[in-house]
């Protein structure tokens, strides 16, 4: 039934990006750039604030979280990607093929879990300040950390577990639809609704907060802080829902489709580190100090 008697010596051949020939190359160095980009914002936000003492509090370690996973994000796709239009190879085998869905799906649903952490922190420092430093220690935010890894871990385990006999045994690397839709949607649903009633919830009480606190130095810095992880979440939650809904559409063509699908590779890891990067005045201040000392110490 399958080559060498075994499913992990099939060869998979993907959709063709039908890219013109003379289009090949400047696409190639298009990708490399986004590529390099990326991981160059990613990185920068990364090692400001492992440098910086300053920056060693829960909001932002859990901030760090959300770079290492775009990072990653980016280097499930773009090195594969970047072969293929280099090489006009579009084979993957079975293993690269299961690997690497796994690890899409897996970061993706770190990155809800990273911004519900994050919202549970801006609301314990917001509606609750004199308990902050009680709640957020150093003990509970490694078990927060901890926690939502392995909860994602295991749920995308469980998911793969439950798609892999499917995918084996009745078609190389394509499940029943029926079966790859309604764990695909229930996959959908349950880090959405947890992240949005978490969001909601959260928000509505600091909206309250900063209607009844009458110092408005406080009230401004609450909302700048919320109003970044608020932008984050919006765009992750447009750039999942939209490619969820245009991949299960006959009535989006299929070219759109997968342009859609690597978008949702380039967008979430070039946009979060600008946007944390230049909204967050502590991570924006130590970058620009950063670079200025070291143009100085260039002269």
């Amino acid at each position: 039934m399958y080559p060498n008697g075994s499913v992990l010596s099939l060869v998979l051949t993907l959709h063709s990006l039908e890219l013109p020939e003379t289009t090949i190359y400047p696409a190639f160095i298009f990708g490399l750039t986004t590529y390099l980009f990326i991981l160059l914002c990613n990185l920068t936000i990364i090692i400001t604030i492992c440098m910086n003492r300053n920056l060693h509090k829960p909001m932002y370690i859990l901030l760090l979280n959300l770079p290492i996973n775009d990072a990653m994000n980016a280097s499930i796709l773009f090195p594969h990607l970047l072969y293929s239009i280099w090489s006009q190879d579009r084979s993957i085998s079975y293993p690269a093929c299961f690997i690497q869905g796994f690890f899409v799906h897996l970061n993706g649903g770190a990155s809800y879990l990273i911004l519900t952490a994050m919202a549970y922190d801006r609301y314990i420092a917001i509606c609750c300040p004199l308990r902050y430093g009680v709640i957020m220690t150093t003990n509970n935010l490694v078990k927060i950390i901890t926690g939502m890894w392995l909860l994602n871990f295991i749920l995308i385990t469980v998911v793969f577990s439950i798609l892999v006999p499917y995918r084996i045994y009745i078609k190389p690397c394509l499940a029943p639809t029926e079966v790859n839709n309604i764990v695909g949607l229930s996959c959908i649903i349950f880090y959405h609704g947890l992240s949005l009633s978490a969001v909601a919830f959260t928000y509505i009480h600091i909206l309250i907060t900063c209607v009844t606190n009458k110092q408005s130095d406080a009230k401004i810095k609450a909302l700048q802080t919320c109003g970044t992880h608020l932008v984050v979440f919006l765009l992750l939650e447009f750039n999942t829902l939209f490619p969820s809904v245009a991949h299960r559409s006959e009535f989006v063509p299929a070219f759109l489709r997968r342009v859609v699908s690597i978008s949702n590779f380039v967008f979430p890891p070039l946009v979060n580190p600008l946007v944390y990067g230049f909204k967050t005045k502590e991570i924006r201040q130590k970058i620009f100090t950063c670079f200025k000392n070291k143009k100085i110490s260039s002269f």
